[in-house]
């Protein structure tokens, strides 16, 4: 006779089978059965500050290891704590599962204490939500949450869990027979297209490899880079796919975009052939649309088919995972190569190094002695190395972490980049230095985007996760300064933060039992994050006071076209002449 347990004890152990080790979460009264069960469960549960932060957490531990991130959340305003980390999953395509508890099934629908609709709320922003009210149905649930969050485009998934059934018995069996009639994720390119794609490029005379976060997603750095080297095609990475492809390598012109180098946005410009490898031609990257690579024929892989021809047509669609895409592209390409097809990229490459010799990226230093914020985050990465992990919150200090790190290797860079959602960078280090607790975690963070989440600084240092964290403190909204400063007539309404020091952002990290370092001028930048780099035993604030007028260069201003790239205010670079 099979064993009687409960629902929720049956639920911590589906997460058990799952190899589920760590959790991020904050108990309450609707999934407090499931808190009974943990509690003698070898689940490591870290109780964080504030649901958005488990959320986070969980994103920052799926985006520096490649598994599935977990967090846990009560019924209501907990679980409703969770959609701005779930609606930012679901933008990155970040593996994650949240796990809600609900009113008793008999009380949903009626307005009861803590009751929201979550599994709705949540149904536009996941690959799927789940609401659980038969304690049988658990492990199945959960089975699939993990399936679906895993593969084919990964994403968040919602498992919404009634009390009732958490209380109830039940038994518990693993594996599962999963039910999931119409998810049938193609990982297997058509071998038709990508031999065409094959002949395309070989055939192109200006081609760009244009990669995008789904090559991080799909562990496919290895053959991106084979790819490059057997065809000698320049390579662009979209703010995603940061380290998908190593900054150091000859062949690549850094990142596109509306604060893109200018020979990244000059070759999508200029380009006859968009390789489009695991790229949603967003419009942070391809600026006004109409205007974006007119010259262009494209071919676009992806696992996700809504990708494709939904804001530029493919000449060539590629559905499948890079990871069998890439390779099968490779060999195709080898096989034209060797029947005497060579691709011909000499007149290219003259006229790509002529842009990124003339206009490489740069910036301001201040008479006045004031840091520059892009020296500090330059000194930074240098200092720290190619092995750390870096997570950014939203806005300039998030450009520039993005131009002036040198990425070498994938799941190095973490950042909210489709949601661009302010207080990310805090929890996503703090998951990510759950994840891989031998790496260094850097968050590089604003003093606007720290002030909305860095509450977790006291769940890092209750439970021993010494993330360092180096605040870009310029005493404003920085971007949207940046902004007004360029449109709207330096009329600076509502993004001054500064007040005599309002927080005291050291006094701050020490009263979270942090080591909290003040850097106010150039000399002490490398001594203070070598400071930094030798503590372990706590984590880190750096408050780095920065220079309020530093902007982001090049830039693209929304609704313009790429070729109006700014390199400086009133400045965009002189193209004319140039080979097309």
């Amino acid at each position: 006779m099979s064993e009687q347990i409960s629902g929720a004890e049956s639920l911590v152990r589906s997460l058990e089978a799952q190899g589920v080790t760590d959790v991020f979460g904050i108990p309450g009264g609707a999934i407090l059965p499931l808190y009974d069960p943990l509690f003698d469960s070898s689940i490591r549960h870290i109780l964080v500050r504030h649901e958005q932060g488990a959320g986070h957490a969980a994103e920052g531990y799926a985006a520096a290891s490649g598994r599935v991130g977990v967090c846990m959340a009560t019924s209501g305003p907990g679980a409703t704590n969770l959609v701005t980390p779930l609606a930012d999953a679901n933008m990155d395509s970040v593996p994650m599962v949240a796990i809600t508890g609900q009113v008793p099934s008999g009380a949903i629908g009626t307005d009861a204490f803590q009751e929201a609709d979550i599994r709705g709320i949540t149904m536009p922003i996941t690959k799927h939500s789940f609401l659980v009210t038969n304690p049988d149905d658990i492990p199945r649930a959960i089975a699939e949450a993990f399936h679906i969050a895993s593969t084919g485009r990964p994403g968040p998934v919602l498992v919404d869990v009634s009390k009732d059934a958490l209380q109830a018995q039940t038994t518990f069996t693993w594996p599962v027979q999963m039910d999931l009639p119409g998810y049938h994720p193609v990982t297997r390119p058509h071998s038709k297209q990508v031999r065409e794609a094959a002949r395309m490029i070989l055939a192109a005379r200006q081609p760009v490899l244009y990669v995008g976060g789904g090559v991080i997603r799909a562990g496919a750095s290895a053959p991106l880079r084979r790819l490059a080297e057997v065809t000698g095609i320049p390579v662009i990475t979209t703010l995603m796919a940061r380290g998908a492809f190593p900054d150091s390598h000859p062949q690549h012109l850094g990142m596109p975009g509306m604060h893109g180098t200018v020979a990244a946005v000059g070759a999508l410009q200029k380009s006859d052939l968009l390789i489009t490898l695991g790229a949603r031609f967003d419009d942070r990257v391809t600026g006004k649309l109409s205007t974006f690579a007119p010259g262009a024929a494209v071919i676009h892989a992806d696992i996700d088919p809504a990708e494709i021809g939904k804001n530029r047509v493919a000449d060539v669609p590629i559905v499948g995972d890079l990871a069998e895409t890439l390779p099968e592209l490779i060999a195709a390409i080898e096989a034209e190569q060797a029947a005497g097809a060579v691709g011909d990229y000499e007149g290219w490459w003259a006229l790509l190094n002529r842009m990124r010799e003339t206009y490489p990226l740069g910036y301001d230093t201040f008479d006045d002695g004031s840091l520059a914020p892009q020296y500090v985050i330059q000194r930074l990465g240098l200092i720290s190395g190619p092995e750390t992990i870096f997570a950014a919150g939203v806005g300039q200090h998030q450009m520039w972490a993005a131009q002036f790190i040198n990425y070498e290797y994938p799941n190095t860079w973490l950042n909210s980049g489709g949601l661009g959602t302010m207080g990310y960078a805090v929890p996503a280090a703090m998951g990510a230095k759950v994840a891989r607790p031998d790496a260094t975690v850097w968050a590089v963070d604003g003093d606007g985007c720290f002030q909305m989440t860095n509450q977790e600084l006291a769940t890092c240092t209750i439970n021993d996760i010494p993330i360092k964290v180096a605040l870009i403190n310029n005493g404003n909204l920085g971007m949207v300064r940046q902004w007004q400063t360029l449109f709207y007539n330096e009329r600076y309404s509502n993004t001054n933060l500064e007040s005599f020091r309002i927080p005291d952002f050291v006094k701050l990290a020490d009263a979270y039992g942090c080591y909290g370092l003040r850097c106010e001028s150039p000399e002490q930048v490398d001594a203070v994050i070598e400071k930094a780099m030798a503590i372990d035993d706590a984590p880190v604030v750096i408050d780095f006071v920065v220079h309020k007028d530093a902007m982001v260069w090049p830039m693209v201003a929304a609704g313009t076209s790429n070729d109006d790239i700014m390199v400086a205010r009133e400045m965009a670079p002189d193209w004319s002449g140039e080979e097309d």
